[in-house]
């Protein structure tokens, strides 16, 4: 069992849900986050986790100093990220790839100085965009369906595999999470690190900061509680595109299986990481969730022009984590999304004035 534990981005929602978790199962073990604490709401997380014990360092992922300042530890969790798939559309992308890929560089190789075990959390995104937007998909009624007689490599009647082709554009976020696997796999063949590597779809749970580009689920849900503007964005503003959801302690719980097990799971290369197919969601469906929770209904506007970033369609097939891990999510998604909602409810007077 790790002893030293480090998780980067461990002031923001995922980095801190897994630094939690691992402190509350594993109480002797030293659990080390660190965070720049870029990302308005991360401050919040900061008395929690000096009053489970988790130790706090100010730093950021770009600076090698500030990683070596931490010192020597037995499981590296490479959590941080500009975790927008949008970001850098606007010119500036020199943020994203020194945070994306230098930063996970520079995990990889204070890893490696130290014989440390690695967890990357990459992402869904390092699958092309118009391929996923050339999915045969069917119109129903609250959303986009996948055709059952599809025949395209990687996808199947539980959604997108590790096989669906990487060939095209992903955007600069995707983009710099598939470089930093590339670093990963070669780091494994030629110095010997152990390493993971989970592609996860969206993530969710209590004290994720919903913005519209990241975090949607909190997003729907804050708005209907605090009130605030929504709109179904692109594919003709009708919000029927769909996304499979996934609690972030069954995202812990998978961790918990494969670090037990790491020297085996070390040897594949990735994993795709979601709710699946019976978590998945579309905004139009959401927007009935939201409103049988909270009953309030609030207008949702139509913008039907499409950003350049965003898909109709991804579901994550589980299968081959499934197998190897013998791990399935364990909340469904009415307990999902009605965990968020009474978090939102509870915290209302710290929320408010971040979410509304």
């Amino acid at each position: 069992m790790p002893e030293r534990i480090l998780v980067t981005g461990g002031a923001g929602f995922v980095g801190s849900s897994l630094a939690l978790a691992f402190k509350r199962n594993r109480s002797t073990a030293t659990v080390v986050v660190l965070d720049n604490l870029k990302r308005r709401g991360s401050e919040l997380a900061l008395e929690r986790l000096r009053a489970s014990g988790v130790e706090f360092a100010h730093g950021d992922v770009r600076v090698s100093d500030d990683l070596a300042a931490i010192g020597p530890v037995d499981l590296l969790i490479e959590a941080s990220a500009e975790p927008s798939v949008h970001a850098a559309y606007d010119g500036n992308p020199s943020y994203l790839i020194h945070s994306n890929l230098v930063g996970a560089m520079n995990c990889l190789e204070h890893a490696r100085r130290h014989g440390s075990a690695f967890v990357f959390l990459s992402s869904s995104r390092v699958y092309p965009i118009a391929s996923l937007r050339a999915l045969p998909l069917e119109r129903g009624a609250t959303r986009f369906v996948l055709r059952g007689d599809a025949d395209v490599p990687g996808v199947t009647v539980a959604g997108i595999s590790e096989r669906f082709p990487l060939s095209g554009s992903r955007s600069l976020y995707g983009a710099t999470k598939l470089a930093a696997e590339l670093l990963i796999e070669e780091y494994k063949s030629m110095y010997g690190v152990r390493a993971l590597v989970n592609r996860c779809g969206v993530i969710t749970g209590p004290w994720q900061m919903g913005k519209v580009d990241q975090g949607f689920i909190v997003l729907w849900m804050a708005r209907h509680l605090f009130s605030g503007s929504l709109a179904y964005m692109g594919f003709g503003g009708e919000g029927l595109q769909v996304r499979d959801v996934l609690h972030v302690d069954d995202l812990y719980d998978l961790l918990a299986k494969q670090l037990a097990e790491l020297d085996r799971h070390s040897g594949e290369a990735f994993y795709n990481v979601g709710g699946g197919m019976e978590n998945s969601v579309s905004l139009r469906e959401l927007t009935q969730f939201c409103q049988e929770l909270s009953g309030n209904r609030i207008e949702i506007g139509r913008i039907a022009e499409t950003r350049d970033a965003d898909i109709p369609f991804y579901v994550s097939d589980c299968t081959a984590v499934h197998k190897a891990a013998d791990w399935k999510p364990q909340r469904k998604l009415s307990v999902v999304l009605e965990n968020v909602w009474q978090w939102l409810v509870d915290h209302r007077d710290q929320l408010e004035p971040i979410l509304r």
